[in-house]
């Protein structure tokens, strides 16, 4: 076996075990050492990543990058209803990601906040992607620019992922933030898209 090979195996090795490590445990309660008890040398670890950050957000990224994969296999690319049943699908198929993703979505180690923002740009941009083609199927108000349409989307999504990081949700356990919060993105997104008001020509 190339060296090359041999080291590719190693990495692959150690995000295995980090991906269950921290997708069980959280970033806080993931250490080094548990993923050492899988039988990987903490020398090889440091030899491939930098420390504890660096891995951690390798895993982000590899949880982001995974959905997004995901998702466009399912070929979900402008129904924003579509897509937030094809991505429930996966976070119940992979939770180890789903738990990575949120707690750095909803939970963000202030430390890591930029690093953070970096590992989920497909993310970000996939959903920014399905949200501007929804919006393109519909007849926007008088004066309602597509730029208007994602600036609002990029608001409301900031300010209902900060309701999570909130006191009132402190206590509540990550699996149950999770399950809140993609049982009622959905109902979010639709009051966003066609409001929550009945037209005069509908009384």
């Amino acid at each position: 076996m190339k060296r090359s090979e041999k080291s590719e195996l190693t990495v692959a090795k150690i995000l295995d075990a980090a991906m269950v490590e921290f997708g069980m445990n959280g970033y806080t309660g993931g250490t080094v050492n548990n993923i050492c008890k899988t039988g990987i040398n903490k020398g090889l670890i440091y030899h491939n990543f930098k420390d504890k950050n660096d891995l951690y957000l390798s895993c982000l990224k590899i949880s982001c990058d995974k959905l997004v994969v995901y998702v466009e296999s399912k070929n979900c690319s402008n129904d924003m209803m579509q897509y937030m049943k094809i991505r429930m699908d996966f976070f119940m198929e992979y939770p180890n990601e789903a738990h990575i993703l949120f707690e750095s979505l909803l939970n963000p180690q202030p430390q890591l906040q930029i690093e953070i923002q970096k590992a989920m740009r497909e993310f970000d941009a996939l959903n920014e992607r399905i949200y501007r083609n929804t919006i393109k199927k519909l007849t926007l108000r008088k004066n309602v620019t597509m730029e208007d349409a994602m600036s609002y989307f990029r608001q409301v999504q900031t300010m209902f992922n900060g309701y999570f990081s909130s006191p009132a949700y402190q206590n509540i356990a990550l699996d149950e933030k999770v399950k809140i919060h993609e049982t009622n993105i959905p109902k979010l997104f639709n009051f966003m898209l066609y409001g929550i008001a009945k037209g005069d020509d509908e009384k």
